[in-house]
This record gives C-alpha cells, structure tokens and sequence, in this order.
C-alpha cells in the first residue's frame, strides 16, 4: 500500500481535497480502489456503501484511517432521493466544499432479455442510471457556486458494444454516457467537467455473477488477453480529478478497456 501524499504527482495536483465517492464498499471491487486511489493521492472522502457491503466497508474504513485520510461515511441506497442528499450534505458538514464526484455504484444479474422480469430491468436502471443523476444533482449547486469541479462517472465498455444477458446493464451504461456528455454541455461555463470512464471487464466481485463460458469468450476478445484489475483503472481516474492533467477533458469516455473498444 502506498503512502498518502499530499504532494504533486505527474498529473498535477487534485482539484481539490473534498471528494465523494458513490458506491465504495466492496472488498475487490473497483470503489474499494477509488477509495483507496484517492486518498493516497491526498484526498478527503465521503463514502456510501450498501447495507449487504457493511462487513467489507468497515475494513476499507480502517485501511483508510491508517493512511491518514479524513473519512465519512453514509449507508444507503443511492437510487433514493435521501440518500443521494445526504451524501452531499455530509461531504459539505465534514469539509466544507465538494471538489470532486466519482459515480461507481453498480448491480448487474447476468440475464437474457426475454427472460428478465421488469423488476431486474428496473433496479438496474435505478442503481446505475438514477442513482448517477441523483448524486449529480445534489453536489452541482455547491459546484456552480464555487465555479469549480469534477464529475467522474463509471461506466462500461458494455454500453458501446452491448453484451449477452447484459441488456438492461448496456443500457443503463449507455445512458449514463449520454448523461454525462448533457451534464457537461450544462456545467461547461461554470468551470465544471463531466467525464465517463468505461473500463472493460474486471476481475472483481460481479465477475462472479458470469459463467465460465462467458469468462473464456471475452478473454478471446481482448486485445490484452487478460482481464484488468481494479487499481489499473485509478490512474484514469486520478488524471480526470486533476489540475492541470484533467482541465480539458470534459463529455469524454475513456476506457481502460484492454482493447476490448477501439472506438
């Protein structure tokens, strides 16, 4: 584990300290990285995890907490109006400001299109889709205000190719770059930047929901035939968030993708 450090680093500096996360309890996943990314890098964080995500967050506070990082936290269910306000409203209690949004809370249950019922189509568009907007919405009044920020949010490779029993989850990608791309076109003037980070498969915990079959038809895909890990995908975060290595990106995707999208 590396040293936090508040010092520059090749891609400048953060933005600024106050960064929120949605969607960082798991303990492979990809927020568990973020967190983790973010703090060496100097951050302060707020955090939301799930309830079922209780047990691993607690580990990632403590791993946290030892590299010196500032931390708060709020359980919740992102696709809830309240819980998205009170993210905001925590980040600004603890610190003052928001400089920096990272949208990474994800479900997908791998499923044909004719066999899915409306309420696996419904709670993937709420997590992944409307969750996104409704944290968005909350942090870009403090944003305009202050005339600063930046807005990360994480989708998939899947939303420009689609994907096998992935149809609901494509499409919920897909529309949170589309989102991005109109969230960027609004905030532009108010020295905001919008971006999306569309990573291709990683070895991480919903790689348990797929087949094995499925594991060996994408590793044939790839152009780097292996799938990626979690922390490889920070540095793309990291260089979003910063000043000035970030400052002209903005409606963007880019994606640590393997070679699995050449756009």
């Amino acid at each position: 584990m590396m040293p936090r450090n508040d010092e520059p680093y090749l891609g400048g500096r953060l933005v600024g300290p106050s960064v929120v996360i949605a969607g960082s309890g798991a303990g492979n996943g990809l927020g568990r990285s973020l967190a983790l990314g973010f703090a060496q890098a100097g951050a302060d964080l707020t955090l939301n995890y799930f309830r079922e995500d209780a047990a691993a967050f607690n580990g990632l506070l403590a791993e946290l907490r030892g590299l010196g990082a500032r931390v708060t936290a709020i359980e919740g269910d992102i696709s809830v109006e309240p819980t998205a306000e009170e993210l905001a409203a925590s980040a600004l209690r603890e610190f003052g400001r928001i400089d920096v949004l990272v949208n990474n809370a994800a479900i997908s249950t791998p499923t044909y299109t004719h066999e899915m019922s409306l309420q696996t189509w419904q709670r993937t568009i709420d997590v992944n889709l409307t969750g996104t907007f409704l944290t968005t919405r909350a942090v870009l009044p403090t944003m305009i205000g202050r005339r600063r920020g930046r807005i990360i949010n994480i989708s998939s490779q899947i939303a420009l190719k689609g994907g096998r029993e992935h149809g609901h989850y494509a499409a919920a990608k897909a529309g949170m770059i589309a989102f991005t791309k109109s969230v960027a076109l609004e905030v532009g003037a108010y020295g905001i930047t919008a971006n999306c980070i569309a990573p291709g498969p990683l070895d991480t915990r919903l790689m348990t929901n797929v087949s094995d079959q499925w594991k060996q038809d994408k590793l044939r895909e790839l152009v780097i035939p292996r799938f990626g890990t979690p922390d490889e995908v920070i540095p793309t975060a990291l260089l979003l968030a910063s000043d000035p290595a970030g400052n002209l990106y903005t409606g963007q995707t880019l994606g640590p993708n393997s070679g699995d999208v050449m756009p």
